[in-house]
C-alpha cells in the first residue's frame, strides 16, 4: 500500500526560508520515498507511515534555527493502493478537466 503525506518544514524567520527548506528537502533523499516540492510544502509517498514519520523527522532536524515549524498530514490507506497522482486523477475525472489553472 502507499502512504501519501504533505509535509511543510520551515524556520520561523523574517528572512528567506529557501536555504533551510532546501536542507529539509535534501534530508528526504536518505529515505525510500518519492516526493514533489511545491510552493507551500512537499508531497511524499512511501510504502508505510513509519517511513513517512522517519523522513519527516529528519527533514525537521535538518533545519537550523531557534524555532522550526513543521506540519505533517498523512493519508494512510491500508486496504487500497492510491498514489498522490491517482488522487488528483480522480478529481480531474470528476471535473472533466485539469485541476489547475493559470492567472492571466
Amino acid at each position: 500500500m502507499t502512504t501519501v503525506a504533505f509535509l511543510s518544514v520551515a524556520p520561523v524567520t523574517e528572512d528567506s526560508m529557501a536555504g533551510e527548506v532546501a536542507k529539509a528537502v535534501a534530508a528526504l533523499e536518505e529515505f525510500d520515498v518519492a516526493y514533489e516540492t511545491t510552493p507551500m510544502g512537499t508531497t511524499i509517498e512511501a510504502d508505510d507511515a513509519e517511513t513517512v514519520f522517519a523522513a519527516a523527522s529528519a527533514a525537521h532536524a535538518a533545519v537550523d534555527g531557534d524555532r522550526v515549524s513543521t506540519f505533517l498530514k498523512i493519508d494512510d490507506k491500508r486496504t487500497v493502493d492510491a498514489t498522490a497522482r491517482s488522487k488528483v486523477d480522480r478529481v480531474e475525472e470528476e471535473l472533466g478537466r485539469d485541476a489547475r489553472s493559470t492567472r492571466d
